[in-house]
């Protein structure tokens, strides 16, 4: 029986999409690479985030999630996340919007454009377990993908 892991997102199946390892015995990131090339513009008052796309959807159990966070050498780089950590529920995996595909946000705080290049590592996936309180009772079902949580 499947507890936690990574496979190609529909779509990506023919793009070469490495699945994430850990680099370290202790570590307790698996790092994740780019899907493609992209360019993340220098940083303007008012600009969009840049969604780079991984290829990659995770699952985990029901009690679970993961977290997508910047590598330590992002920011040194230039690469800040936009939403700081990325939380993704175990109901992400395989909905219908986008069969549960992960993509990271950044902003590039550097003075000039920053090119990624499929391959390389842009940041890490962290699998955790989550507490509920005596007195939750959600119930609701996902209905769709990348931010469908927050549509009321």
């Amino acid at each position: 029986m499947k507890q936690r892991g990574f496979e190609i997102a529909k779509g990506w199946e023919d793009k070469d999409i490495h699945i994430p390892k850990r680099a370290t015995k202790h570590a307790a990131g698996y790092d994740v690479e780019a899907a493609e090339d992209m360019v993340i513009p220098a940083y303007k008052p008012g600009m969009k985030p840049t969604l780079i796309p991984t290829g990659l959807k995770a699952y985990c159990g029901e009690d679970e999630w993961y977290m997508l966070a910047n590598r330590s050498s992002g920011p040194k780089k230039g690469f800040i996340m936009a939403n700081s950590i990325g939380i993704i529920d175990s109901d992400y995996y395989g909905n219908e919007s986008n069969d549960g595909h992960f993509y990271f946000q950044y902003f590039n705080f550097m003075d000039h454009d920053i090119e990624v290049k499929k391959g390389d590592v842009i940041g890490q996936v962290i699998f955790m377990k989550y507490l509920i309180t005596d007195e939750d009772n959600a119930d609701g079902i996902r209905t769709g993908g990348f931010g469908s949580t927050d549509k009321k």
